[in-house]
């Protein structure tokens, strides 16, 4: 793993902690023997897994895998909601692959509020907008791994 991969699995992960992330912890045993389990990751693992990241770690492997919703597994119904949640008004529309705002829908300038929102809405839904699965960074999650308790 690269240092800019490091670095943008430690941004994404810290952004996802308040929303019950789920991922594949890898653990070593004294044997040698690896254990790996799924789990929420909490603030503890988040900091173990920082400690690991910054040099206590020699295997190119990293200990935790977020599992993270592909853009494209996005239902019409939390398309609408996105759009209710961040535009009720607007003209904007969302699909898995963009955001579309025509300019009359805010004037000459975006918000970043309005931006803020959609990345909140977005993380708090478990989806992978930096193309983390892509990358090997991520698992993609199973169906139905997140439910709507977790997007609170």
């Amino acid at each position: 793993m690269t240092q800019k991969e490091k670095k943008l699995l430690i941004k994404d992960l810290c952004a996802r902690l308040p929303y019950g992330v789920k991922g594949l912890i890898t653990t070593h045993m004294t044997m040698g023997e690896n254990i790996t389990s799924n789990r929420v990751i909490d603030g503890e693992l988040y900091g173990r897994f920082v400690n690991i990241l910054q040099g206590l770690w020699y295997d190119n492997i990293p200990p935790i895998r977020p599992y993270l919703r592909p853009l494209s597994s996005m239902t019409e119904k939390e398309k609408e909601e996105l759009k209710n949640a961040t535009c009720p008004n607007g003209t904007g529309y969302f699909n898995e692959q963009y955001l579309a705002c025509p300019v009359n829908h805010f004037g000459e300038q975006i918000s970043y509020v309005f931006m803020a929102d959609i990345i909140d809405w977005l993380v708090s839904h478990h989806f992978d907008f930096r193309g983390l699965i892509e990358k090997g960074l991520a698992l993609e999650a199973p169906e139905g791994m997140y439910t709507k308790e977790d997007q609170q």
